[in-house]
């Protein structure tokens, strides 16, 4: 398999890219799952991020291994780089364009995302 870190541009693909993600995450039962989407700020450091918790360690990491084993699977792609496995508190799956931020539950409220990105648009998932 051939697979390619590139940036997705097109609506469709994007979309495409966006909901791959938050059904891996659904896969494995993450929990509190938001997205940001962070492309009408004009200093962002990236255009989405999508943001969610699991209830132990174990399930953060399998959530954060979930994500880039879907997107490589289903879309040839790869993260540009993964931060946080070994501790699974807080794991960061980037994208470029898009950052996955998995949190271990007691961790998530201290660096709480989604209020120091408040001007973001903010789309909540049902957890399943």
């Amino acid at each position: 398999m051939n697979v390619q870190k590139v940036k997705v541009s097109n609506t469709e693909a994007k979309d495409t890219f966006l909901s791959t993600i938050i059904d891996s995450i659904q896969d494995i039962k993450g929990k509190n799952i938001v997205k940001l989407d962070l492309t009408g700020l004009e200093d962002r450091p990236a255009d989405y991020f999508i943001i969610c918790e699991g209830d132990s360690t174990t399930q953060v990491r399998a959530i954060a291994e979930n994500v880039k084993k879907r997107l490589k699977e289903d879309l040839t792609t790869e993260p540009f780089k993964m931060e946080g496995l070994l501790g699974a508190k807080w794991i960061l799956v980037d994208y470029f364009d898009t950052v996955v931020h998995v949190f271990y539950r007691e961790t998530r409220p201290y660096y709480d995302l989604e209020d120091l990105w408040g001007d973001a648009n903010f789309t909540s998932y049902e957890d399943v």
